[in-house]
């Protein structure tokens, strides 16, 4: 049988290995065996971490809504019950957009759950 030379394949993966670590550190970006360790664990990172960032997203928006109702003499929880009991439906994103960006539009925001 034939033996099977793959010199092409291999200078082609090493190629686009070292591209993608290209910006890495010491051996991860030049030697192939440590960079390919670095790409895998790069990638097991980005994965785990876009779920991390929705729920600091999240955070970050409860502090600035807080941050915000603050100066009208409500608690962030005390906000958040009072507009769902009056059924106005903005997203937290928004809220926190508005009470950073918008600070009189979020005044009335509140003024209307008062």
């Amino acid at each position: 049988m034939a033996r099977v030379k793959k010199a092409v394949n291999a200078l082609k993966f090493r190629r686009t290995l070292l591209r993608k670590t290209k910006s890495y550190r010491f051996a991860r970006s030049k030697k192939e065996r440590a960079a390919w360790e670095a790409y895998v664990h790069a990638g097991k990172y980005s994965f785990a971490h876009r779920k991390d960032k929705k729920a600091d997203f999240r955070t970050l928006w409860n502090i600035r809504i807080n941050a915000g109702v603050r100066q009208y003499g409500l608690s962030y929880s005390k906000f958040i019950n009072l507009l769902k009991k009056k059924g106005i439906k903005l997203d937290r994103k928004i809220l926190a957009g508005l009470a950073k960006d918008e600070p009189k539009t979020f005044e009335r925001v509140v003024a209307q759950v008062k």
